[in-house]
């Protein structure tokens, strides 16, 4: 090979590497750019978020208790509990007889005591008489002013004794009335403390019932949907133990709990209810149409277990926005979290991450683009 050749070969080898090597870093830089321009990008449908009116449900969760407790004691004390009628799950009627206790003493008590007024009866009428005696004596002259004195003083004396009788009668009636412990009102006996033969003191606390049998959700709903809620809207109520049934709100608390935040709802139970005082359950309060802020239920979707939206920035690329979710039916979402107006990606949303950029196509619920006419044949 001559000098000549091997000179143009050499220049051809630096030549077509050099085209290689910016060939090469060509791409790179392509790269680059694609990569800073937030990936690749996916073709989406989006929505707008928008201000709507819908039929909003408040959920709430307690404790169920009774809407009024009444304890039961005993009045009268020092006595036996010789019979117990009831039990714990017993409804009564107001009145009915709950404890017999001994009462043979307060019996013996009365008997002594209906003599005594008999006694003091018999001792007016005597003193009466001998007062009308001197009084007819006197007017005849055959009686001193003090010996009529002395008639009328025995005379109101005896009508004292008798009403002492009287009075002491009475109380070993009531006394004796009590020895029978009977329920103030109709109710459901929920807890029951006393046994047969026991001593009970009085004051003791035997049973304890609910009015009516009556019950009531202790419902307790966030400070920011209380002022939804208001009395006579219905509700359904829910327990993993006891199934699910029907309420109504009964009264709303002035008060909010200064460190959960929380406001209380009582909900009256329907009656028949499976519920027993002391559950947990859930209430889904029925508010009606509130104005909400709502995005197609296609458009949330869950990053680390939080609900939110993808919402496509100026630029087509998208950021995660966390929302509240409100109410949800099967094409809306309320949610609090983000602004009306504002555009957020709903199908193939899911497949997108922070920061990727976004190709827009038709906006859900909206008509598809007009086709443009095919162009006039010139004559």
């Amino acid at each position: 090979m001559s000098k000549t050749t091997r000179t143009v070969f050499n220049f051809g080898a630096v030549a077509l590497s050099a085209l290689l090597l910016a060939s090469c870093g060509g791409h790179g830089e392509e790269k680059k750019d694609e990569k800073a321009a937030g990936g690749s990008r996916q073709t989406i449908s989006a929505a707008t978020v928008t201000q709507t009116s819908l039929d909003r449900t408040v959920t709430a969760s307690g404790t169920v208790s009774a809407w009024e407790e009444v304890p039961v004691a005993a009045e009268t004390g020092g006595l036996t509990a010789v019979a117990v009628y009831v039990d714990e799950g017993s409804y009564v009627r107001q009145g009915q007889p709950l404890v017999q206790m001994n009462d043979v003493l307060l019996r013996a008590q009365l008997r002594q005591q209906q003599a005594q007024v008999q006694l003091a009866e018999a001792n007016v009428a005597r003193d009466n008489a001998a007062l009308d005696r001197a009084q007819q004596l006197k007017e005849r002259g055959f009686l001193s002013q003090a010996s009529l004195d002395t008639a009328l003083a025995n005379q109101r004396s005896s009508n004292a004794n008798l009403a002492a009788a009287r009075a002491a009668l009475s109380q070993t009636q009531t006394q004796l009335s009590q020895a029978t412990i009977r329920a103030p009102v109709g109710g459901l006996i929920i807890s029951r403390s006393v046994t047969k033969g026991q001593i009970i003191a009085a004051g003791t606390e035997l049973f304890r019932m609910v009015r009516d049998g009556r019950l009531e959700l202790d419902a307790q709903v966030p400070e920011t949907e209380l002022s939804l809620v208001r009395a006579g809207q219905s509700a359904t109520v829910t327990s993993s133990e006891a199934g699910q049934t029907t309420g109504s709100v009964r009264i709303v608390t002035p008060e909010v709990n200064a460190t959960t935040r929380l406001g209380l709802a009582r909900i009256s139970l329907a009656p028949g209810a499976q519920l027993r005082p002391g559950m947990f359950a859930r209430a889904d309060i029925a508010v009606g149409d509130q104005p909400a802020t709502t995005v197609p239920t296609g458009a949330v979707l869950y990053r680390d277990n939080k609900p939110g939206v993808f919402v496509i920035r100026a630029d087509n690329t998208v950021h995660f926005q966390p929302v509240t979710i409100l109410s949800r039916t099967e094409a809306q979402t309320a949610v609090s979290g983000v602004n009306t107006g504002v555009r957020v990606a709903v199908d193939g949303a899911g497949f997108l991450n922070e920061g990727d950029r976004v190709n827009v196509g038709q906006a859900v619920g909206a008509a598809p683009a007009a086709q443009p006419a095919a162009p006039t044949a010139k004559k």
